[in-house]
C-alpha cells in the first residue's frame, strides 16, 4: 500500500514544504494539498519547492476543479512540473467543492469534470485535444511524459464515470462499509465499460490521529481533532441528499444518516481543526470515517481497507500532532502495513 499527506497550503509556504520533506523521509509516496484559491495559497507555485526539495514524492491537487482554472493553463501546469522533475504529479479532480462555492460559483458537473479529464490528461501527454472547437497540442512536451488523472466521487454517477473514465478513484472517508460499496461500483463500472478494473487506482483520504493509548481522555481529544472532516464530507453528502432523497437505493443510508443535525457551513473553518460547524458529527462517524487510537488500531484499519482494494492511504494531516502523526507512521505504521 502507498501512503500520501494531504494538507492545506496554509501560510507559510515553507512549512508545508518541511511536513512533505518529513513524510518523504518517513516513506511517504505522495504529497497532496488542498486546492481553494480563495483559502489557501496557490498550491502549483509550492509544488514546485516541494518537487524541488525531494526526490521521489508525487505530487498533486486533492482536489483541482474544471473551473478555476481553464483546462490548457491546468493541463500546461503539470506538464511543466513533469518535464521539470520527471512525471511526478498526478491530477485529482472534482466538483469544486469550497473553491467554487467561496467565489459565488456553484460546482462543476459531471459532464464538465469528464470533458476536462479528458483535454488535461491528452495535453498533458503531448496529445492533440478539442478545446470546444479549436483542436491545440503542447509542442514542448516530451515523449514519454505522463499525467494520470484521478477522479473524487460519492454519488452514484460519479461513481460510474470514475470507473469509467478515470485513472484513480478518491473516497474521501475511510468507513470500511461505505469503502466496500463504493471501490464495487467503481469496479463494476470499468469492467461494463471495457476497462481492467483493477487498472483504477483506489486512493482512500481520511485523517489519521494516532494516541499513545485507548484511554477515554486520548480518544476523545483525537476525535475532536479529526471532527472537521465529518463536517467536510457532510457538504457532498448534503448535495446527494439534495438530488436523490434522504432515503434512495442510489445512496446508502450510511452515508447520509449522520447530516440530520447540520445547520450549516461556514467555510472559513473548511478542513480544519475546531470547526464549530460541525458539533453534529457524532463520535461513531469519526470512528468510521477516521483512522483514530493506537498505532494498532491504524495497522488494523489499513489491512482491512487493503483486503477491499485501497492501493493508497493519503492522511489527512489537519491537527495539533502533525509531525507525530508523520512519525507514527513512518517508524511503525507504513513498515507494519507494509511487511
Amino acid at each position: 500500500m502507498d501512503f500520501g499527506l494531504v494538507l492545506q497550503t496554509d501560510p507559510p509556504a515553507s512549512r508545508v514544504v518541511s511536513l512533505m520533506q518529513r513524510a518523504e523521509r518517513n516513506g511517504f509516496r505522495y504529497g497532496w494539498t488542498f486546492d481553494s484559491a480563495v483559502l489557501w495559497q496557490e498550491p502549483f507555485v509550492i509544488y514546485s519547492q516541494i518537487l524541488a526539495q525531494t526526490e521521489r514524492l508525487t505530487v498533486g491537487p486533492m482536489v483541482t476543479n474544471p473551473g478555476t482554472r481553464t483546462w490548457e493553463v491546468t493541463a500546461s501546469t503539470f506538464a511543466t512540473l513533469n518535464d521539470m522533475f520527471g512525471n511526478r504529479t498526478v491530477c485529482g479532480i472534482g466538483r469544486g467543492d469550497s473553491a467554487m462555492r467561496v467565489a459565488g460559483r456553484k460546482p462543476n458537473t459531471l459532464a464538465r469534470i469528464s470533458e476536462a479529464m479528458k483535454v488535461i490528461r491528452a495535453l498533458g501527454r503531448g496529445e492533440e485535444a478539442d478545446l470546444g472547437g479549436t483542436v491545440i497540442r503542447f509542442p514542448w512536451v516530451k515523449p514519454g511524459a505522463e499525467l494520470p488523472v484521478w477522479m473524487a466521487a460519492y454519488g452514484p454517477k460519479a461513481l460510474k464515470m470514475t470507473g469509467e473514465e478515470a485513472d484513480g478513484f478518491i473516497l474521501q472517508l475511510a468507513d470500511l462499509y461505505l469503502t466496500e460499496y463504493m471501490v464495487k461500483a467503481v469496479r463494476d463500472a470499468a469492467a461494463a465499460a471495457g476497462r481492467d478494473p483493477d487498472a483504477v487506482t483506489v486512493c482512500v483520504a481520511a485523517p489519521a490521529y494516532v494516541t499513545a493509548d485507548d484511554s477515554p481522555e486520548a480518544l476523545a481529544h483525537a476525535r475532536e481533532q479529526c471532527r472537521w472532516f465529518g463536517g467536510m464530507v457532510g457538504n457532498h453528502v448534503a448535495d446527494l441528499v439534495e438530488r436523490y432523497g434522504e432515503h434512495s437505493a442510489a445512496v446508502p443510508d450510511e452515508l447520509t444518516d449522520y447530516i440530520k443535525a447540520r445547520q450549516g457551513y461556514d467555510y472559513a473553518h473548511h478542513g480544519r481543526s475546531g470547526n464549530p460547524d460541525t458539533q453534529f458529527v457524532p463520535d461513531e462517524i469519526v470512528d468510521r470515517f477516521c483512522l483514530v487510537g493506537p498505532v494498532e488500531k491504524h495497522i488494523e484499519k489499513l489491512n482491512a481497507l487493503r483486503e477491499l482494494g485501497v492501493d493508497q492511504f493519503a492522511v489527512y494531516d489537519m491537527h495539533d500532532a502533525q509531525e507525530a502523526v508523520i512519525d507514527a507512521y513512518g517508524q511503525q505504521v507504513i513498515p507494519a502495513v507494509n511487511s
